[in-house]
């Protein structure tokens, strides 16, 4: 396209720098790893091993090392120490005092008793400790010894042993069966326990129907003989209701 051509009010030009759109690669925007050097190297190619330098020390005016200064003694070769082998002398060692060992007259055998010659044995009884003071021990006659005749013999076996026991009250003759329950004395069981059982039924009390429970006179209580007949019986009053009353005493 021209630069001369005119696209609307707006006119092509030569871009200033390159752009992704005038390449159909990505083109200088992609940039792969380098395979040189140690940092950002290419994941997928092999990298050697990277030494660093260390930078120049500081050094004094003055060297560090002993330099001329340094005394090597004349005798001193890479092997070792070179000459003929030379010995100190140390001062004389005191000398060890003698053992003051006891002679034979010292000794006295007769002395020795147990130690020595075969005795009995012997047992000495030491008083009570305080910590037994209150303590309440039995004393040697209140332990008993297990019998040496009989069954119960710890250490020795012995034959079967049986015990006569005394006579029973049931069965024997001297059962008194005077004593025992008459055919009365049983109760009857009920049937309905080991057969089958019938139906039952129960009667209920008889049912009152509902009137009037006040009290009501009887014949007796009624007098007809005291009954007297009259004529012109009339209902309610026998003057008006609008009759004035008859005032006799009239307040002054």
């Amino acid at each position: 396209m021209s630069t001369d051509d005119w696209v609307g009010n707006w006119r092509p030009h030569r871009p200033r720098g390159p752009i992704a759109a005038l390449y159909s690669s990505p083109g200088p925007k992609y940039g792969l790893p380098t395979n040189v050097g140690f940092q950002q190297h290419d994941p997928s190619r092999n990298r050697a091993p990277a030494y660093s330098f260390g930078i120049r020390r500081f050094q004094e005016q003055e060297s560090c090392s002993p330099g001329p200064g340094y005394l090597v003694p004349p005798n001193m070769s890479m092997r070792g120490r070179d000459g003929i082998p030379a010995y100190s002398i140390y001062g004389r060692p005191r000398d060890i005092m003698p053992f003051m060992t006891p002679g034979p007259g010292r000794y006295s055998p007769e002395k020795a008793g147990k130690w020595t010659y075969p005795s009995a044995p012997n047992f000495s009884l030491a008083s009570r400790t305080k910590d037994f003071e209150n303590d309440q021990t039995p004393g040697p006659a209140a332990y008993g010894l297990p019998p040496m005749i009989g069954p119960k013999v710890i250490n020795k076996s012995t034959a079967p042993n049986y015990s006569i026991y005394g006579r029973s009250m049931v069965g024997s003759f001297y059962e008194d069966l005077s004593k025992t329950p008459g055919p009365c004395n049983y109760r009857l069981v009920d049937p309905s326990i080991y057969k089958h059982r019938p139906p039952h039924f129960s009667m209920l009390a008889r049912n009152v129907p509902p009137g009037d429970t006040t009290l009501k006179p009887g014949p007796g209580a009624y007098s007809p003989e005291k009954y007297m007949q009259h004529r012109g019986l009339t209902f309610g009053i026998r003057h008006s209701d609008y009759v004035a009353p008859l005032i006799v005493d009239v307040a002054d």
